[in-house]
């Protein structure tokens, strides 16, 4: 569903983030309502029997492989997980909603970054045997993705619709400093020297009428706290998701859709509307080095999420949200330059292709894709050669032994889980790239995991050719029918199967719209980042009185409320 044009409204979900303030405070020893661990348990001692959806969205990994620590989004909790036993022994409540985890160098303090209209971020004590939130440091809009500085003395926090980075010095708490980047920060890595801190904007800032246009990657000076450089990606980059840094310092990685909005939607195959991608970039000059395509030709690969590289730099992997599987690369091929693909529909008949070897090594693929045994991995972790991967819908982890010959995934249960009711279905479903035609999309690629926007503008066939226009929230579009740009469809359930079938080419039996129907409604804006302590500033009155005059004619078109 589109608008006829860009626009720069606010209209913000609480489908993952949507939480109550939570003030800043320092917090004395965990309470028996904070410590978890003694929820009901399974037959044998398989871990917890979950009251909610758990929704993991981040994985930290300790140092010796020992534990992973997982931000359970939903649930409000953060669950210790024992690699050995293979099973969830402790839980923790944090605030809403964990979205981002930094663990310090000696294992001690665990950030964890709660997104609200007014974040927190809770410092957790996981030392001992009973772990506790020690404090509280305030943030700015949907805090995500903290990361520590390498001698853990700050902390950097993006704030995804402040469109900026806050800088916390930990010995005070007190922010130092926030660094303004190009639009919704949504992941960040440190280069290991810890002068650089890369961060990737989620949406493309520019006009989406311009020709060329796609989202960048800031780069801020650690020492002078500035932004130093934006480095944008190829054309068409959108819905950037997680940056990655090589061990050695030399190379980043960035997950991102390639958007090919420039070509009307007749077709899906070969990622002639959205393509999915790894950018890799070259940290000594600052520049692209290239761009690997995750798709496969007659098998898109949807909706690329968490990245990492393995320890010894031969690998980068890449979580594949919508197509509910991991993609090892060939990380030594990416900085031969070897294996970059041109950036043309033809780059996908040569998905998978055997690599040109290099002086006597045998062949060897550039990229492998490994399925797993759920559904929306978006997370990711290495401990050793043990990579785990966590599915948010699906509330499981999968392990994969990155040291065998033939490396694949095994189900690791969180613990018993509560079944989905119609509209987390409904959710699972609209980022499911399964649902479309050989996989190359889901209803996520253009309306975004939460059902907002991709900030680009499509030439549809709802209502003839050569009139793109941008993607629109889906926000309450079912109690604001009719539907799509010029009204071409009577309600948004009608809009919904007609992108099934026109944007997915897909054929579904009617329980599929009607979960998605589900979904969409319960939908809910969240206060706006323009607001000032919950209240319209002065200047939104006075853009308020604007848009009610007469002599504007806004509400003409857009009747309150």
């Amino acid at each position: 569903m589109k608008p006829m044009r860009a626009s720069n409204a606010w209209v913000l979900l609480i489908l993952l983030f949507g939480c109550t303030n939570v003030a800043a405070v320092e917090s004395t020893a965990g309470t028996e309502e904070d410590v978890l661990s003694r929820q009901t348990a399974l037959p044998g001692g398989t871990g917890p029997t979950w009251q909610t959806y758990v929704s993991p969205s981040a994985l930290v990994a300790t140092r010796d492989g020992k534990r992973l620590f997982i931000a359970c989004a939903t649930a409000n909790q953060v669950a210790t997980f024992d690699t050995a036993l293979a099973k969830v022994i402790q839980c923790l409540k944090v605030d809403p909603c964990p979205l981002g985890l930094s663990l310090s160098q000696d294992g001690a303090r665990l950030y964890v970054a709660c997104a609200a209209p007014a974040s927190t971020i809770c410092v957790i004590d996981v030392a001992g045997a009973r772990q506790r939130i020690v404090k509280r440091i305030p943030a700015g809009h949907t805090a995500m993705a903290p990361v520590l500085s390498p001698d853990d003395k700050r902390l950097y926090v993006c704030n995804r619709f402040d469109n900026d980075v806050s800088i916390i010095e930990l010995s005070s708490g007190r922010e130092l400093r926030r660094v303004r980047v190009e639009r919704e920060p949504v992941a960040a890595a440190v280069t290991p020297d810890g002068s650089l801190l890369l961060v990737a904007n989620h949406l493309q800032a520019e006009s989406a009428n311009r020709l060329h246009i796609g989202a960048q990657v800031s780069v801020i000076d650690t020492r002078s706290l500035s932004l130093r450089k934006s480095i944008p990606l190829t054309l068409g980059a959108n819905l950037l998701r997680d940056v990655a840094i090589s061990p050695d310092g030399r190379f980043a990685a960035v997950t991102h859709l390639r958007g090919m909005y420039w070509l009307p939607t007749t077709d899906v195959e070969l990622g002639r509307m959205n393509g999915n991608a790894l950018s890799v970039l070259d940290l000594e000059r600052l520049e692209v080095l290239g761009l690997v395509f995750l798709d496969q030709t007659a098998s898109g690969g949807a909706n690329p999420w968490g990245v990492a590289w393995t320890p010894d730099s031969q690998t980068i992997v890449v979580a594949q949200a919508g197509a509910h599987a991991v993609s090892l690369v060939d990380a030594p091929l990416v900085a031969d330059r070897r294996c970059f693909s041109p950036t043309s529909l033809a780059a996908y008949e040569t998905a998978d292709w055997p690599a040109t070897p290099l002086p006597e090594q045998r062949p060897v693929r550039v990229r492998q894709r490994i399925a797993l045994p759920g559904n929306g991995p978006r997370a990711l972790a290495l401990a050793g050669s043990q990579l785990y991967v966590a599915n948010y819908f699906s509330d499981n982890l999968c392990r994969i032994d990155l040291a065998a010959k033939f490396p694949k995934a095994e189900n690791v249960p969180m613990g018993q889980v509560c079944e989905p009711a119609l509209a987390r279905k409904g959710e699972m479903l609209f980022n499911d790239g399964q649902l479309c035609f050989q996989g190359w999309q889901s209803c996520a690629s253009c309306h975004d995991a939460d059902a907002r926007t991709d900030a680009l503008n499509w030439d549809l066939l709802n209502d003839g050719l050569a009139n793109p226009k941008n993607t629109r929230s889906l926000v309450r579009a079912h109690q604001t029918g009719p539907a799509m740009a010029l009204g071409v469809r009577t309600n948004a359930a009608t809009a919904v199967r007609a992108g099934l079938h026109h944007i997915l080419f897909a054929e579904t039996p009617e329980d599929v719209p009607v979960a998605l129907d589900a979904y969409l409604q319960s939908l809910r804006p969240v206060p706006s980042p323009h607001l000032v302590n919950g209240r319209r500033s002065p200047a939104a009155q006075r853009g308020e009185r604007l848009f009610r005059s007469a002599r504007t004619g806004c509400v003409d078109c857009h009747p309150p409320p």
